[in-house]
């Protein structure tokens, strides 16, 4: 994957990049091992966690694995998710962190030699050229294996390294589990 050992990394994750990603390749991401496996491989200085988070909800499927984040190593950016009605009278919720993962990536710069950020949305492209452009390498963790690719194409070009997350999956993944519905919720 390109990471040198005597380099700082930092892990940005895209919470609902990679749940989606996740998904769709059948894997869980056990977020212990992934902490433990880039430790492994560098001085790991930060792994952030970026989330939306819908407020008025009684029970949130991702509140366990944002608590356990927090307290595991993580650190959890969270804003509340804007719920709206379409033209169709559809409830949609939208919760992007794209602005939040760019202006920490960019503040942190200085600290740290190579960014590891897991997501395949093309909106980064241009954060990735940045930090290029300040001296830093960039590996992007998403998945081409779908049927349509999770990682936009000019992401993955001007990326320095690509890592799959199937790859990715053999040393910090486990079978997906199927959870019970919350019938409250």
């Amino acid at each position: 994957m390109g990471i040198d050992p005597r380099e700082k990394i930092a892990l940005f994750i895209d919470g609902a990049n990679l749940y989606a990603t996740s998904k769709a390749v059948g894997i869980d991401i056990d977020y212990r091992k992934l902490l433990t496996e880039f430790g492994a491989r560098a001085y790991l200085l930060r792994a952030n966690y970026y989330t939306a988070l819908v407020e008025d909800q009684e029970y949130s499927s991702i509140r366990p694995l944002i608590d356990w984040l927090d307290y595991n190593g993580y650190t959890v950016v969270t804003k509340p998710a804007k719920e709206f009605t379409d033209a169709l009278g559809r409830r949609k919720v939208k919760g992007n962190m794209d602005i939040e993962l760019t202006v920490d990536a960019l503040e942190l710069s200085a600290f740290y030699d190579h960014l590891i950020l897991f997501s395949g949305d093309g909106d980064f492209t241009a954060l990735v050229a940045a930090l290029q452009r300040k001296g830093k390498r960039v590996t992007v963790v998403s998945t081409l294996t779908t049927s349509t690719p999770m990682i936009s194409d000019d992401l993955r070009r001007q990326a320095d390294f690509f890592l799959d997350v199937v790859d990715l999956a053999k040393t910090v993944g486990r079978p997906q589990v199927t959870r019970p519905v919350n019938p409250d919720a």
